[in-house]
């Protein structure tokens, strides 16, 4: 069968979350933005966006707290720092995530320890982590991945049986439920980003949110180099970083946090539409996503079975390319354990540190114990999505779909 993809279909540009066309900033966050200009006071020990947007971040959530920081990682690190770990502890996570998400724990001098996933979700699952669990188990790190709700009930079932605090990642996931309750909520720590193309953005920023009053106390002095701000007689109490927001960023999240239940609703239909036109298609199953969850969509994933298509996934995500679909097979290519960082142990100078510290069972990444992150990166494809989508772009994702699946479908 030919490869080379003649699209019958005409052409269009759909709207990326790297620029204007995929990301709704404008007179809101302008407006926001020349307040804080104009009151001179950018810090935010001193201007009030930062702690505006924490007052309703934390109401959105549903929480006691929740603190802004610099980015992503950061608000990752400030969890670890608030659990923190001895030397050689284990923070147990999964593979499929991105690099800034582990490197906190070797920072902390914690060891990552690697749970499998739901091939079908891509998510950890209470079984897989339990595999994982030793007498060193300090935390679990718990990824929603692109969305999709893991199964936080029986996870924080076996958590507290051990008495192991849980860190959800919710960088991809923000509105996401489980039962009604946001993720986020339902751990000790939840952890957020605002990155370019997350579903809210501030360009780079964090958020963490807690219901303990005693991790929240020392996340907020983490993300303040201990510093007792607001105290008797402060001190600097402890090692921690400089990690505030400052009220540029903030300004932006505020503006943006207005927005999110209307992105969010807007991701969930245009998947919900995505999916109804694409579940009859041989070879492709559309994501699944339990019963009492709800997904919201950072991006569209289909599972491939390769076997079924000329050329596999490749060959599937050539002909949306040549339809300028950007997708994106096998999404990072390969379990977080096989970058150097982690298999040559690249740390601190050529201290290998933490992971001189390390259980060999700890550090053994051997295939055979990874069959759900194998599967997973295998068949997963990656569709773009964004906040700008019309009727008129994801229907034509799905007729673009569909022609190349038809043309390349082998039986």
């Amino acid at each position: 069968m030919a490869t080379d993809l003649k699209a019958p279909l005409e052409k269009i540009q759909l709207p990326s979350d790297q620029d204007a066309t995929g990301r709704e900033l404008g007179d809101d966050e302008m407006v926001a933005l020349a307040e804080a200009i104009e009151s001179g006071t950018l810090t935010s020990t001193k201007g009030k966006f930062v702690k505006r947007l924490e007052e309703e971040f934390a109401a959105y959530m549903g929480v006691e707290s929740a603190y802004a920081c610099s980015h992503g990682t950061a608000a990752l690190h400030t969890a670890l720092a608030a659990i923190d770990p001895e030397p050689g502890d284990e923070v147990i996570t999964t593979a499929i995530t991105d690099m800034g998400a582990l490197t906190p724990i070797l920072y902390q001098s914690a060891i990552p320890v690697f749970a499998d996933v739901d091939p079908l979700t891509y998510n950890l699952t209470a079984e897989t982590i339990e595999k994982a669990i030793s007498p060193k188990t300090k935390a679990i790190m718990v990824t929603h991945l692109f969305g999709n709700p893991a199964r936080m009930g029986e996870i924080m079932e076996l958590a507290r049986s051990r008495n192991i605090p849980v860190i959800e990642d919710c960088a991809q996931a923000f509105g996401a439920e489980l039962d009604g309750v946001k993720v986020g909520a339902w751990g000790d720590i939840g952890c957020f980003s605002l990155q370019q193309g997350k579903h809210i953005t501030t360009g780079e920023g964090g958020i963490v949110t807690s219901n303990d009053p005693d991790l929240a106390r020392r996340m907020y002095l983490f993300i303040n180099k201990a510093w007792g701000y607001g105290d008797a007689k402060p001190d600097h109490y402890f090692l921690a970083l400089n990690y505030r927001m400052n009220e540029l960023t903030g300004a932006v999240a505020v503006a943006q946090m207005q927005k999110l239940g209307d992105f969010v609703e807007r991701r969930t239909r245009m998947a919900a539409q995505l999916t109804a036109g694409l579940s009859d298609l041989p070879g492709l199953s559309t994501p699944a996503v339990d019963a009492n969850a709800k997904h919201t969509y950072w991006k569209y994933c289909l599972r491939v079975d390769g076997d079924k298509f000329e050329g596999g996934i490749d060959g599937l995500a050539k002909g949306l390319r040549e339809r300028d679909i950007l997708c994106a097979p096998r999404y990072i290519q390969k379990p977080a354990f096989e970058c150097q960082v982690i298999r040559d142990q690249r740390t601190f100078g050529n201290s290998r540190f933490p992971f001189t510290l390390a259980r060999p069972e700890a550090v053994d990444y051997s295939r055979d114990k990874f069959p759900g992150t194998y599967e997973a990166l295998a068949s997963v494809l990656v569709l773009p999505l964004n906040e700008k989508y019309t009727d008129q772009h994801v229907n034509y994702v799905i007729d673009s779909i569909r022609d190349a699946a038809t043309q390349l479908f082998k039986g």
